[in-house]
């Protein structure tokens, strides 16, 4: 159950449980991300739970897939604000005025990112997870991976780029949802 769904009316709450996926792959169009876009679907619905609804829609799924659009527009459009107003030296900056220890904010994001990166990485099979883990984290070559694995040097290759891309991918939506 959603937060806020005994508030919403059946109509509604149907046609937004019904048409999740699409609503989330009209968001991930607009932001690029579809991670972001299942949050950004699901703030939507929250929205739709505080309205105070006096008269039925007509059109729900027309009215759900404009409510998930315009948020989404109005991401986008705040990130890119927000990039454009980022200076390209503040890290560096406050680098120099607080020293080498990150401060607690600093720790909490590192921790919040090595999170993401887990959770990304156990969505894989267990067999690329350990490649990986081999290769990147242990430094053993990609031959001797292969050798522990029982599976050809080729294939390791590819499971340590599944995963690498993986990370990549959830970095980038992680990223793109900090800068809100």
């Amino acid at each position: 159950m959603y937060p806020g769904q005994e508030t919403v009316s059946p109509v509604l709450r149907d046609a937004f449980i019904h048409h999740r996926r699409a609503l989330v792959d009209a968001a991930a169009r607009i932001v690029g991300c579809r991670w972001r876009a299942e949050e950004l679907t699901q703030d939507a619905f929250i929205k739709l739970s505080e309205l105070d609804m006096a008269q039925p829609i007509e059109r729900p799924l027309h009215y759900l897939f404009r409510m998930v659009r315009n948020h989404a527009i109005d991401s986008a459009r705040r990130a890119a604000l927000e990039s454009r107003y980022h200076e390209p030296g503040d890290e560096e900056e406050i680098a120099r005025l607080t020293g080498p220890w990150p401060s607690p904010e600093n720790r909490l994001i590192q921790r919040e990112t090595l999170a993401m990166l887990e959770r990304a990485l156990n969505r894989l099979p267990e067999r690329t997870r350990h490649a990986f883990a081999l290769h990147r984290i242990d430094g053993e070559t990609q031959k001797s991976v292969a050798a522990q694995l029982g599976v050809s040097p080729t294939l390791v290759n590819f499971m340590i780029r599944d995963a690498h891309l993986q990370c990549q991918t959830a970095l980038a939506c992680y990223e793109s949802g900090m800068s809100k």
